[in-house]
């Protein structure tokens, strides 16, 4: 590991600290590329705006045609956070605006697989639905689309993920991701994605007269601790507009504005909403909700987040707290499987490859992507883990989920792939940072090569060295509870990474606790501290450069700061 500190550009210090921004602050915002006072207001008037949005309006006036004629509506969503928050949205938001007939539908991670296919949409079509909207999904279901348009469907797809070279043929696109798209925003969520078109079909109803009076008009922020759920669970990018978007969401959940099963999923998983972080989001509601997609059926996550009823939201979220440690326990298992595999690709003492596949039969496909990403911390390459699909018909295909390390674009690595070995991947799509991709089982051995070859060629040894940026020593004055608090109040995340600081310290005791993590006594800048080093074992030599987040626990009723140890290096590393 290596440890850098960031480069924080004083000038940017400066303005932020005449802005009347604390200076700790103001210093990690400016390492954060924040320049200017201006880009920390989140208020909702600096959103960029709905029109800028390739597509919108069509959607606007797709779908206030749509209300005026009593069309019955069905949102396609997906099986993820994004997807249940982002189908949450559009059935509450849509019904807010008047849409009087709104259904959806959530694809069956094991007979459905991802997106809009031919069979879902013929679903809908039984159903007697008129529009179709995908939400988080359909920018690369080609076949699914077209066949929603065969049956006389109306299709609106909402989604963010990289198309493909192809687009769908829908009525409607938005996606920020598409080409000719000018919105500046291109990591907006799917759960963001589809509030904007909310957005923008509010302003189409009001030019059509439909709300007179301010007072008639639907306030649609009532939404806004759902978009930020489903964003910070996503883990993408939090650049400005999607700060300002979690930073809305967060104030509404700590003034206890938001849905029952919001509240209902606080409770379940022993957090405090009142004091709510962006930490709960992706850590304690987002894998609750997970879960279900991964185990069960996500329609439980998406009626948790639908019901206004505070007694059904209480059991459906203890129904998705229990799964979630079913799910702990499957992942644990095949983690320890999947890591075996994994370290069994290269002798000890050597480096990893470039790339990590690894596939067993007895894998389960719900939580192949957290594996992975576990793999990956690990070891520090791109990983995909595969599991056997459960769909009938299907017993010969494997799903793989991937997640990368920063400088390998792993969709773009996928659609090389594709290129170079033509058949071997069936299906694929994703991000930078995470995919998806099915292949025969026969091509595993092939899809393996093919990665490592593109790998081998992307990646050099600078990349393939852990890189963890920090903030630099912290000042001893800056070791308070009050700090740690309004640290952990401002919105952290993706590409706006928590506070990190590092500086040479002294060990003066270590022990393990709970058998997995060790526990510390340091001195920091003359003064003893505790600190923590969650799931590691190893003990550290007396002196060291340590890389720190700053926490608070309590003992007997009172607080005090602790380090999060997040990395260790030798001196003069």
């Amino acid at each position: 590991m290596n440890i850098t500190p960031r480069d924080i550009p004083p000038r940017s210090v400066w303005a932020l600290e005449q802005a009347g921004v604390h200076p700790l602050l103001a210093r990690l915002y400016a390492a954060r590329g924040v320049q200017h006072p201006d880009e920390l207001d989140n208020a909702l008037t600096k959103l960029l705006l709905p029109e800028t949005l390739l597509g919108i309006d069509s959607a606007a006036t797709l779908l206030a045609d749509a209300i005026a004629q009593n069309k019955r509506l069905c949102i396609v969503a997906d099986y993820d956070c994004d997807g249940a928050t982002a189908c949450a949205v559009a059935v509450r938001g849509l019904k807010l605006l008047g849409a009087k007939n709104v259904s959806y539908l959530v694809p069956d991670r094991v007979v459905d697989g991802y997106g809009l296919t031919a069979p879902i949409a013929q679903r809908v079509f039984d159903q007697g639905v008129d529009v179709l909207i995908t939400v988080d999904n359909g920018i690369a279901s080609i076949e699914g689309v077209a066949h929603a348009r065969a049956l006389g469907l109306q299709v609106l797809v909402t989604d963010h993920h990289l198309p493909a070279a192809s687009l769908p043929t829908a009525d409607v696109i938005v996606n920020p991701n598409q080409p000719g798209c000018t919105f500046e925003s291109k990591a907006l969520a799917g759960v963001g994605v589809m509030f904007y078109v909310l957005l923008a079909l509010r302003a189409e109803l009001r030019k059509r007269g439909v709300f007179t009076t301010a007072a008639q008009q639907p306030k649609l922020d009532a939404l806004l601790p759902l978009v930020a759920l489903g964003t910070v669970a996503d883990v993408v990018k939090l650049d400005a507009n999607n700060r300002r978007l979690v930073a809305q969401g967060l104030k509404r959940v700590r003034a206890l504005a938001m849905p029952a099963g919001m509240a209902s999923l606080f409770v379940a998983s022993g957090r405090q909403a009142a004091t709510a972080t962006t930490f709960d989001f992706g850590f304690a509601l987002g894998p609750r909700i997970n879960a279900a997609g991964r185990l069960s059926d996500m329609t439980l996550g998406i009626e948790c987040l639908l019901t206004d009823d505070p007694s059904h939201a209480d059991e459906l979220a203890r129904t998705l707290d229990t799964i979630n440690r079913e799910r702990r326990v499957i992942e644990g298992d095949m983690r320890e499987q999947a890591m075996q595999v994994a370290e069994s690709l290269f002798d000890e003492g050597d480096e990893p490859p470039p790339a990590i596949c690894v596939f067993d039969p007895d894998f389960h496909e719900g939580v192949v992507g957290i594996v992975a990403s576990r793999i990956k911390d690990k070891l520090h390459r791109p990983a995909f883990v595969f599991a056997a699909s459960q769909a009938p018909g299907k017993e010969h295909e494997l799903k793989g989920s991937g997640r990368s390390i920063p400088g390998f674009h792993l969709r773009d690595a996928l659609d090389l792939v594709a290129k170079r070995y033509p058949g071997v991947l069936l299906r694929f799509g994703g991000h930078a940072m995470a995919a998806g991709c099915t292949v025969a089982e026969e091509h595993f051995d092939t899809f393996e090569n093919a990665l490592s070859e593109v790998a081998h060629e992307w990646l050099d040894a600078a990349t393939l060295q852990r890189q963890l940026a920090t903030d630099g020593p912290l000042a001893p004055e800056y070791r308070r509870v009050d700090l740690v608090d309004t640290l952990h109040h401002e919105v952290w995340g993706q590409g706006f990474a928590a506070p990190t600081f590092s500086e040479d310290v002294e060990i003066i005791s270590q022990r393990l606790v709970g058998e997995k993590h060790l526990a510390l006594k340091l001195k920091h800048q003359g003064q003893p501290i505790d600190a923590i080093w969650f799931s590691h074992t190893e003990p550290l030599p007396a002196k060291v450069t340590l890389a720190f987040r700053l926490d608070a626990d309590e003992w007997n009723g009172v607080r005090r700061v602790r380090f999060l140890v997040e990395g260790a290096q030798a001196l003069g590393v």
